[in-house]
């Protein structure tokens, strides 16, 4: 199986021993405690998982304006995005002190990690303004990344971290979320070899179920995961549940036994275009894919990313990096020409309205009255479930 990024073996920081677990547990109740932001809660639930395989903890301030500005940390670790522990206000957190870190999102506000305090650091408005430009490629407040990211703090805690939950990740998710250990594993219990991976945080309609099939023929892989990010998103996308029912139809119904694998992972959206199109390899990588379909304007949001941007950062990467390999998918319709769906760049002798082509706020509008998408762009099943979903909000 494909070698997890940057070690031989996975490590995940989950404190998997009951009996230290338990001890990790009773002693985080007499720790001084923060309540994290939701991005640094879902930075441990993915070290946790191993999906952040080497990290061993939040970065350093060194190592975040360096992962910015050259996309390695100060030890030559190539890693895309700064994964931080960022604060508003440090009160008495000094180096040295263990800490319980609580999580925002679950009430009650349970422990998800306890970190051992190496540093505290304040960045500089010049410093946050520099790795919100390198990130995510611009600096405007309306991008609900950069909003995300700047409104956590600026004064870094860093130091390396034990995770004792996988916040709401697991209970809401039972049959969804997985750790990038668990997937390794049933790659290796269905035998397959040859893996892609398909990021996915909306429902597939039948270009995304096409474009599958595309990529695992191109490829010859023996399966697929269908991995969709379980964590905060923008106002406006469609829940995780209803998601998940609507992919899980789509496999059940279009995919052949022990082809696809439908699981999520647990991680608030960037929306970063290229940036995190980087980190999704990385984290496939390490659940065990070794191919990641990368599509137009991957992990973008709005009209922040050039279409291509995504595929092209990985030109810049030197060559051993990272085993992953990146199939670059342009966008996917059904052609009318041709009864079926293509890529749209493999269609030369096609005008635009050869393609039957939808946006998503008209796909919102249809799904809203109950009406069902043409069979050209979605599956009846699926569209079924979106309709019922729609309509809830309607009222």
């Amino acid at each position: 199986m494909i070698k997890p990024h940057g070690s031989d073996q996975l490590n995940p920081l989950f404190v998997y021993d009951t009996d230290e677990h338990a001890k990790l547990t009773h002693e985080a109740q007499s720790l001084p405690s923060i309540v994290v932001s939701s991005a640094t809660a879902a930075n441990a639930v993915m070290m946790g998982s191993g999906y952040f395989n080497p990290l061993t903890g939040y970065m350093t301030k060194a190592d975040a304006l360096s992962v910015a500005n050259t996309m390695t940390t100060s030890s030559g670790l190539f890693w895309p995005t700064p994964v931080m522990n960022l604060v508003a206000d440090a009160g008495s957190i000094k180096v040295g002190d263990r800490i319980a870190l609580k999580d925002p999102n679950v009430e009650g506000n349970p422990v998800v990690a306890i970190q051992n305090v190496e540093s505290v650091e304040t960045f500089t408005d010049e410093e946050m303004a520099t790795i919100t430009q390198k990130v995510y490629g611009t600096q405007d407040p309306e991008h609900p990344g950069v909003a995300a990211f700047n409104s956590q703090g600026k004064t870094c805690l860093s130091g390396p971290i034990q995770v004792l939950n996988f916040s709401y990740f697991q209970t809401d998710f039972p049959d969804t979320f997985r750790t990038a250990v668990e997937i390794r594993n049933e790659i290796a219990e269905r035998g397959w070899k040859k893996v892609v991976a398909f990021q996915t945080r909306n429902p597939m309609h039948l270009a995304h179920e096409e474009l599958c099939h595309m990529a695992m023929d191109r490829l010859g892989c023996d399966g697929l995961v269908i991995h969709m990010l379980l964590g905060k998103l923008k106002k406006g996308d469609i829940p995780a549940d209803v998601r998940d029912a609507a992919i899980r139809k789509m496999v059940e119904l279009y995919f052949p036994p022990n082809s696809a694998m439908v699981t999520g992972y647990g991680f608030d959206m960037l929306y970063a275009g290229p940036r995190e199109a980087v980190l999704h390899a990385v984290f496939r990588q390490n659940m065990g894919a070794t191919h990641f379909i990368i599509g137009r304007d991957h992990a973008g949001v709005g009209d922040y990313y050039g279409a291509f941007e995504a595929q092209e950062i990985f030109d810049g990467i030197p060559a051993g990096t990272l085993e992953i390999e990146i199939f670059r998918a342009d966008h996917t319709a059904w052609s009318k020409k041709l009864n079926k769906v293509v890529m749209m760049n493999e269609a030369p002798d096609h005008a635009k309205e050869d393609f039957v082509l939808l946006s998503g706020t008209k796909v919102r509008e249809m799904l809203g009255n109950g009406i069902a998408p043409p069979k050209e762009f979605s599956r009846p099943e699926v569209a079924e479930i979106l309709i019922k979903y729609y309509q809830s909000l309607n009222g």
